[in-house]
Parts: structure tokens; C-alpha cells; sequence
């Protein structure tokens, strides 16, 4: 009980920080937000909304929640960190804290996405725009958690430079722009050995309205699974910056 009410609190607290840095969240859907403007009037002459919008989720995800590790190099140069490390909270609570704020964060940038989206000529039914969401949490809780560790384990210096770099890859290997099966035989089995290209499927079977498909059993599994690898590996590397 003590453990959930404590991530309550860091929780609470990283959110009413985030939520004053609105230019910052508008910032971080921006990309998205200009591909859906300016390349979605494109790809609706070959493809449809419903498969462009969950490829920009996901974008989003790797550009907000990716990020998430900015938080703690600030921290770390502030001073902030040392200040932890003599308090009683658990070291889990400060972790699942600090994430699930950043999944919350990434939930508000999808929903303008989205809104956005239905501007433009969305038409996803509504169960199927929430059961994708529900995806994108996970996905945010994961990526932020092993955002956080990464920020911990590289020289702050590096954080910026190393992590946009593994983004725009795996944004492309996920087949956020155009689905992988279009893609050469040798990149198709490159973009299916990662994650992302499974939840973008999922998401866009339940944007089309198709719940019960492999796609989405699928991506599901591989979203649960990457949240729960992702916090385990945060706390690990958090308890032990934090010892």
C-alpha cells in the first residue's frame, strides 16, 4: 500500500510539472502532427487514414515517451537524485512515478492526434480508438521506464544524441509511414524482430474496426511484455543509481 500511494505522489507531482510545460507536450506532437497535415493528404490517395494514424501514434510514443529520460538527466545535473537517495520512498515508487506521468503525457499528445485525425477523414470506430490507446500506454509506460534507465546508465551528454538516433530507425522499421509488407524480404524480417511494428499492426486492425485477429493478439502480448521487461530493467538500473 505504502508503495502505491508513494507513486501516487511522484506521480502527481511530474504531472503538474509536465502540465506546465505546455509548449513542451505541444513540441512533442508536433512531428506527427505535420506529417498528418502534409503527407496525409498524399497517402490517402494509396492508403487510408486508418492506417496512417496509428503509424503516427506510435511515432509520437518514440518521441515523447522515448524522451522520457530527459527528466532525469535534468535531475541528475540539478542535484535532484542525490536528494533521493536519502529519502524512505521506495526506489520502485520513484520509477513508476515518473513513468506512468510520461504515459499519461503521451495519452493527452494521442488524443490531439486523433482528434486531429478525425478532422481529416478518420473514420476509426470508437472501441477501436480506445483499445488502441490502452496499447499506447503500455507502450508509453515501456518506453519511458527504459528512457529513464538509459538516461541513467549514459553520460548525460550523450542521452540526446545517442537516443534520436535510434529513433527515426525504428519509427521506419515499424512501418509507421507505409506498412513493412511492402518493404523487400530481408527488411520485412528486420522491421518484424522489433516491437513496434507489431503494435502498429494491432492498432491498425482496431482502428479498422477488427478486434479478434492475430495482429491484435499479437501486439497486445508484445506490448505487455515489453512493459514489464522495460520496468523491470528501469527499477534494476534505478535501485542501482540510487544504492
Amino acid at each position: 500500500m505504502d508503495v502505491m500511494r508513494e507513486t501516487w505522489l511522484v506521480f502527481r507531482h511530474n504531472v503538474r510539472i509536465l502540465l506546465r510545460q505546455k509548449v513542451g507536450i505541444l513540441f512533442g506532437v508536433m512531428q506527427p502532427l505535420l506529417y498528418l497535415v502534409l503527407f496525409g493528404p498524399l497517402f490517402a490517395t494509396i492508403g487510408t487514414w486508418e492506417t496512417l494514424v496509428p503509424g503516427l501514434l506510435v511515432q509520437v510514443s518514440l518521441l515523447s515517451a522515448g524522451m522520457a529520460g530527459f527528466g532525469i538527466v535534468f535531475d541528475l545535473r540539478a542535484g535532484v537524485l542525490e536528494r533521493l537517495r536519502v529519502t524512505p520512498a521506495h526506489r520502485v515508487a520513484l520509477l513508476l512515478g515518473r513513468v506512468l506521468g510520461s504515459s499519461l503525457i503521451l495519452l493527452i499528445q494521442s488524443v490531439m492526434l486523433i482528434a486531429l485525425g478525425y478532422a481529416f477523414g478518420l473514420r476509426a470506430p470508437l472501441p477501436g480508438v480506445l483499445a488502441g490507446l490502452a496499447i499506447m500506454a503500455l507502450l508509453g509506460v515501456s518506453l519511458a521506464a527504459l528512457s529513464n534507465a538509459i538516461a541513467l546508465t549514459l553520460d548525460p551528454d550523450l542521452f540526446a544524441p545517442v537516443v534520436s538516433t535510434v529513433v527515426v530507425p525504428l519509427i521506419l522499421l515499424s512501418g509507421a509511414f507505409l506498412p513493412m509488407s511492402m518493404a523487400p524480404a530481408w527488411l520485412d524480417a528486420v522491421s518484424r524482430a522489433t516491437p513496434f511494428r507489431h503494435v502498429v499492426e494491432a492498432v491498425r486492425d482496431l482502428f479498422a474496426g477488427h478486434y479478434a485477429t492475430v495482429a491484435v493478439g499479437v501486439g497486445v502480448a508484445v506490448a505487455l511484455a515489453l512493459s514489464a521487461v522495460c520496468v523491470a530493467v528501469g527499477t534494476r538500473v534505478f535501485n542501482r543509481a540510487n544504492a
